[in-house]
């Protein structure tokens, strides 16, 4: 199960990542709460999101599965693996911050830039600025779904509002951080904009036996920019 980040929507999700992940998984994406066809939940807050998400998996029958949180999509990840530990066989949690008030936010300048309704601004955020032909192919393939589409301006208020109560360490659940017990692979790349790399050694240090990888010279999408190593480690973690 892959929980997709702030102001993403399925469409998010790349053809090439998600048809690599598919040649061993079963692979099942979906929108969070406001965005789509998501009934928006108000208020908003990463812990509705991991309960929503806990009761689609209940509801899908899928028993215990892996899953994959990527940035926000990681927070809600960590709460699903605290809150509902019988539904997580491994977690792998990608660019993405413990909610115990001591993870580095996002920058009020690619905050804003994350709330541009010009998806470019956006996506040029997941990449180094070397990766030029990583951009092009992320941005054609997620482009390339028919009526590609975001979330709205008031899904991203909420959202952004949710996710800052994170970083200040205001979701209690999170804090507990340390009683996860699914095997974890934490993941980023070396000069994530959004996502230092001391985010995710204390990620790491917080889960007991987590595992870390760092990607040299990915970004914040290194999962579609070194797509290959992320989804041959994924499959030697799962395996």
């Amino acid at each position: 199960m892959l929980i997709t980040g702030f102001s993403a929507s399925i469409d998010d999700w790349p053809p090439y990542f998600l048809n690599a992940l598919a040649t061993h998984y079963t692979v099942v994406v979906f929108d969070n709460a406001g965005v789509g066809k998501s009934s928006p939940i108000d208020p908003l807050s990463i812990q509705a999101m991991a309960n929503e998400t806990s009761d689609l998996i209940d509801a899908l029958k899928l028993g215990k599965t892996a899953v994959l949180g990527w940035s926000m999509g990681g927070m809600v990840a960590q709460l699903l693996a605290i809150e509902h530990p019988a539904q997580i066989t491994k977690l792998i949690l990608a660019a993405t911050q413990a909610g115990t008030g001591a993870s580095i936010p996002v920058s009020s300048a690619y905050q804003t830039a994350l709330m541009s309704d010009n998806p470019q601004v956006a996506l040029s955020l997941l990449f180094p600025a070397n990766q030029k032909a990583a951009l092009g192919r992320y941005a054609v393939g997620v482009l390339r779904y028919s009526n590609y589409y975001g979330a709205s301006t008031a899904t991203k208020e909420a959202q952004e509002s949710a996710i800052q109560h994170w970083f200040a360490g205001d979701v209690t659940a999170a804090h507990q951080i340390g009683s996860i017990k699914a095997p974890t692979f934490v993941s980023d790349g070396s000069v994530d904009q959004l996502d230092p790399t001391s985010n995710d050694q204390l990620l790491a240090r917080l889960i007991p036996g987590a595992k870390l990888t760092i990607y040299p010279g990915a970004g914040h999408g290194f999962l579609f920019q070194d797509e290959s190593s992320f989804v041959s480690a994924i499959e030697a973690f799962t395996g």
